[in-house]
């Protein structure tokens, strides 16, 4: 590939003084979520971007059920130009495709781009009515192509730019005096004498700039959008045609709380003690997700011996380095999770029936709103209710073929006109057992894709499985448009009658508090990918899948990437008919109670932890009485995950070899220089122990790590007894506590994180009543005051971000390495790769199961991927791209013994970090 300089000698014609243009368009930065290919080389044909298009699946899945609607009096033979999008291109090139065949169809180019990229709307009070009108009819052609993007685009007579609804790129124009315009990412890409400078600016997020050269003039973003809004009477089409819930006469009917059969159903759909206590109720009583922290050391779905529902093969994809994750809670005003769902037309053709569409303000539907739903039936809304049981006596067989039948009825309901499929599994009982929810919700969304129906319904779930945020989060992306949560609702209502809440806490208040947490959880976990509206996340299968067999995948879960095989549909099957046994069991000790659980917590005959009572016994009794003997207990019992699989790494034998000499081995005084704590901050543990493992570290020749929280600056020097409670790693975060020139000058190592293991995506927080003086002065805060760690840098919104931070460091600490440290996930092998380029000198993969301060359940269960994935493939992606030599590889996530680090030694790191057992 080639850098600007070289581009003259390359094609010619650019070097002809022949060669005249009233435009050119330009782009130049080295890739960070592709390999360089030159049919991926930018621009494309009708635009250049600079972002990344985080909702990328979902575009394809929907461009891809949207091929037989697509019908123009312009084209002869529309199927000729089938695919729409190429195979195998890259974000900007998929976007390049849509974006061309939409203003070859007939689109203007601001039109087609208002389209794809939207402003914020949704809660913009400034906004005309017409033009959130126009956004708003528009969500019922086309999703979004969400994620920060500065895009350029032209036709060859117009040309124009465009930033994300988030404004997360740089856009800058200078106009001169003799009438030239220039646009760039950054001022002084062309040197503009200032005294020729006719008028400069910067794009606002959503905001477009137009240069018309056939009007010889600039066509700014008022007058550009409001003659679009105003070409169709927009409003008149949504009022006259949508639909929303309230719209909807009463039901007749409504289930009620069996109370009777509620314990059996709550075992059927595997509910544990866990469920309603740690989940359930924090959210019904305040109205947000529980937190926990120490990390999640239980074994994956697919290596655990409890049969775990199939949410937990799944873990969610976020958001680091190339691209930001958004703040949920300070930039929710960009946030959305208003949706339409129902029949979806030709998208070359608009008019009012595009409108004919139920609008919902939230995925999230009580059981009279659903009951609403099942009693339409009229024209373009209809729906239809599909049973997701089968008979427990067909066993194994049985299941497969009722999904199968499921498929099949679904496409006959939306081939009979059904717009609202509804797939249920009430009515679970003694003789009838639920297929898993995400399943069945993945087969129908992916058979009535393949047979090309999937435009014409919409996707409603009514399930006694999904309970937590996870749950809801995978529904929606593969490809539900709402969820009727039945049996948590009636839990609920179980938990307010037994008085196990606030006395003032009503039935309506807990409900409303429940649909609010799972609300601000679902923000939190688009956030973590850097997309904005739920109408861009649904289909957009943001998760990555550890465990489940390559057929599963591709028949049910197209296009996830899954790197360890596992579980097929018979296991699953097994599954579900093993939880349905149990459920039915009549021992003395299951008769009436539900199971603990010990997924969350340790419990006899729970969920194996690899923290239980009989290690940590061991572990403390080695080190108070420094005894070698419990040391190598303590080693046996971890490294028996060899024996009781937990991890990837348990799942490894060492190849036998022929024996060398120990004295040919690196001594262990050099090998524990390769040691390095995890990064606690001071606040999440006492000034004590963040002082003392500085000073461990500094005697073994170890790095001890500061953590983000700062340290105090009287530790910078040695003591009288040759102790040295300086940490020699320094963290720089998002919230930069306490860092300061003195801060980056007394260390070796410099960290910029990233992202943390536990949360990735997430920010974090210290309560006020947490922050003492001395915290306070450290952090250069003042006590009492909560103190925040945005979700992202606010200065790293690209890899060129990331590149002028590392230099920046490096210019104030010239001796100091600069580590970056990633959380291991599908695609981290890639931006490693854009780390090294930005001249890192340490990359840290860390895995998603080390501890925390706090961090939301929900990300420490279902976020990130095991570093075993993560560091292997940033080893080899580093090798292919010959980088590996320019940086060091570290990584940390239940590190405990010799043997966790010859395997991670094995992967390709060369420094090992330890925070859990320390």
């Amino acid at each position: 590939m080639l850098i600007p300089h070289q581009m003259e000698k390359f094609f010619i014609d650019l070097s002809d003084k022949r060669l005249r243009s009233a435009l050119a368009l330009v782009h130049t930065r080295f890739p960070t979520n592709t390999f360089p290919r030159w049919d991926l080389a930018q621009p494309f044909r009708n635009l250049a971007h600079n972002g990344e298009i985080n909702t990328l699946r979902g575009n394809i899945n929907w461009m891809l059920s949207r091929r037989p609607t697509l019908k123009s009096p312009l084209y002869e033979d529309i199927s000729e130009l089938q695919p729409i999008i190429i195979p195998r291109g890259s974000d900007s090139a998929c976007m390049d495709n849509v974006f061309e065949f939409l203003i070859q169809s007939g689109y203007s180019l601001p039109h087609a781009m208002m389209m794809m990229v939207p402003e914020a709307w949704e809660q913009n009070p400034e906004m005309t009515p017409e033009k959130q009108a126009f956004y708003e009819y528009h969500e019922h052609l086309m999703e979004s192509w969400d994620g920060p993007a500065s895009l350029t685009f032209t036709n060859g007579v117009q040309i124009g730019a465009t930033l994300d609804r988030n404004g997360l790129r740089p856009s800058r124009y200078v106009v001169t005096k003799d009438d030239l315009v220039i646009m760039g990412s950054e001022v002084g890409a062309v040197e503009i004498p200032p005294e020729n400078i006719k008028f400069k600016g910067r794009l606002q997020p959503g905001k477009m700039f137009l240069v018309d050269t056939k009007e010889g003039r600039i066509i700014d973003d008022t007058e550009l959008k409001a003659n679009i809004c105003a070409a169709q009477p927009y409003s008149k089409w949504l009022n006259e045609n949508m639909l929303e819930l309230s719209d909807l006469p009463k039901p007749d009917q409504v289930p009620e709380t069996d109370f009777e059969s509620l314990l059996l159903r709550q075992k059927i759909f595997a509910y544990t003690t866990e469920d309603i206590n740690l989940l359930l109720t924090p959210m019904v009583t305040n109205g947000v997700e529980a937190s926990g922290s120490m990390g999640d050391d239980t074994p994956l779905a697919v290596l655990s011996d409890k049969p775990r529902l199939l949410y937990d093969y799944f873990k969610q994809i976020f958001a680091q380095v190339s691209n930001p994750p958004i703040d949920s809670i300070r930039e929710e005003l960009v946030m959305s999770l208003t949706s339409r769902v129902g029949f979806e037309r030709n998208i070359l053709d608009p008019g009012a029936n595009h409108a004919k569409m139920l609008k919902l303000f939230h995925p999230i539907l009580s059981n009279e709103e659903l009951a609403k739903i099942k009693a339409l039936d009229k024209q373009d809304f209809r729906s239809k209710t599909l049973s997701m049981l089968f008979d427990a006596a067909s066993g194994v067989e049985g299941f497969s073929r009722a999904l199968k039948e499921l498929c099949e009825e679904a496409e006959s309901a939306v081939n009979s006109g059904t717009t609202f499929v509804v797939l249920s599994d009430r009515g679970a009982a003694k003789d009838q057992v639920p297929i898993p929810a995400l399943l069945a919700v993945g087969a129908v969304h992916h058979y009535l894709t393949l047979k090309r129906v999937r435009y014409k319904t919409g996707i409603i779930v009514e399930t006694g499985e999904a309970r937590e945020i996870t749950h809801f989060c995978l529904l929606v992306s593969y490809g539900a448009g709402a969820i009727n949560p039945y049996l948590a609702i009636e839990t609920i209502e179980q938990i307010i009658q037994q008085k196990e809440l606030p006395e003032e806490l009503t039935l309506e208040k807990a409900n409303q508090n429940y649909c609010k947490a799972i609300r601000k959880g679902m923000y939190k976990v688009f956030s973590k990918m850097g997309i904005s509206t739920i109408q861009s996340y649904r289909g957009a299968q943001i998760f990555e899948a550890i465990g489940l067999d390559e057929e599963l995948i591709q028949d049910y879960f197209t296009g996830t990437p899954s790197r360890i095989s596992g579980v097929g549909i018979r296991e699953i099957a097994q599954a579900s008919l093993l939880r349905h046994e149990t459920a039915l069991e009549k021992t003395p000790e299951t008769r009436e109670i539900l199971s603990g659980g010990g997924l969350y917590h340790w419990r006899r005959n729970g969920e194996f932890h690899q923290i239980n009572p009989v290690m940590t016994n061991t572990l403390q009794r080695a080190v108070r009485k420094n005894s070698q003997d419990a040391y190598n207990e303590f080693s046996r019992l971890v490294n028996e995950q060899k024996q009781r699989f937990s991890t990837p790494r348990s799942l490894f034998e060492f190849a036998e070899g022929t024996p060398i000499p120990l004295d040919e081995v690196e001594p262990a005084a050099e090998i524990v220089k390769r040691f390095v704590t995890g990064a606690m901050s001071l606040g999440s543990i006492s000034p004590e122990s963040h002082e003392t493992m500085a000073i461990a570290m500094n005697r073994i020749g170890g790095k001890s790590n500061s953590g983000e929280g700062g340290e105090d600056s009287a530790r910078f020097d040695k003591r009288t007894n040759g102790d040295f409670p300086n940490s020699t790693i320094k963290q720089v975060a998002s919230g930069r506590f306490g860092v300061t020139i003195h801060y980056l000058v007394n260390c070796t190592e410099i960290q910029i994180k990233v992202a943390q293991g536990a949360k990735p995506g997430e920010g974090g927080q210290l309560p006020g009543n947490k922050v003492s003086e001395e915290i306070a002065q450290i952090r250069n805060s003042t006590p009492g005051v909560t103190l925040i760690s945005p979700p992202p840098h606010h200065d790293i919104y690209s890899i060129e971000d990331l590149a002028q931070l590392i230099f920046d460091l490096k210019n104030a600490n010239p001796q100091a390495k600069i580590n970056v440290k990633l959380v291991a996930e599908a695609g981290v092998g890639t931006i490693a790769a854009g780390v090294a380029k930005a001249h890192a000198d340490v990359i840290t993969i860390a895995g998603h199961d080390g501890g925390t301060g706090a961090a939301p359940l929900s990300s420490i269960k279902h976020a990130g991927v095991p570093w075993e994935l993560g560091l292997s493939e940033a080893q080899q992606t580093l090798m292919l791209n010959q980088l590996r030599g320019r940086v060091r590889l570290q990584t940390d996530g239940q590190l405990k013994t010799g043997r966790d680090v010859a395997v991670a030694a094995l992967l390709g790191a060369e420094e090992f970090g330890f925070a859990t057992v320390p």
